[in-house]
């Protein structure tokens, strides 16, 4: 198995998973909470963590107000291939959007993801809320 803490981070940073994603999905799964500290670096987080398939860690990032009761694994053989960040900004303080594209082959066939996601701040801790798909 991979040591994925020495691989780039999924999400495109170029920077290694541990110093990138890596830190907010390790503070969360040691019991320190959810420190991703914009939206951005939230929606890259939750990317990067279903590239992961770290199911838990997106369900807790996910307003409950929005939540799904449950999340299923990837499809096997699923392969995400990249994530683009078009647009990021904060609305005020606590609501924020980050528009992105994430690609991914699935049996032979290119999929894209282009979303506009909706993150709000409660408690100090950023939360998906929802996206508008284009």
């Amino acid at each position: 198995m991979k040591d994925i803490a020495r691989l780039p981070c999924p999400c495109g940073q170029a920077r290694l998973h541990a110093e990138c994603c890596g830190a907010w999905h390790t503070a969360f799964a040691e019991g320190r909470g959810l420190l991703a500290p914009s939206p951005e670096a939230l929606m890259r987080s939750r990317y990067s963590a279903f590239v992961l398939d770290r199911l838990d860690y997106l369900l807790a990032t996910w307003h409950a107000s929005t939540r799904p009761a449950t999340l299923e694994p990837s499809e096997p053989g699923l392969k995400w291939l990249g994530l683009d960040v078009k647009r990021s900004a904060l609305q005020d303080v606590d609501h924020g959007t980050v528009e992105f594209v994430a690609r991914s082959k699935l049996g032979g066939r290119a999929h894209r993801l282009h979303e506009t996601s909706r993150f709000v701040r409660e408690g100090g801790i950023w939360f998906y809320v929802d996206g508008d798909l284009s």
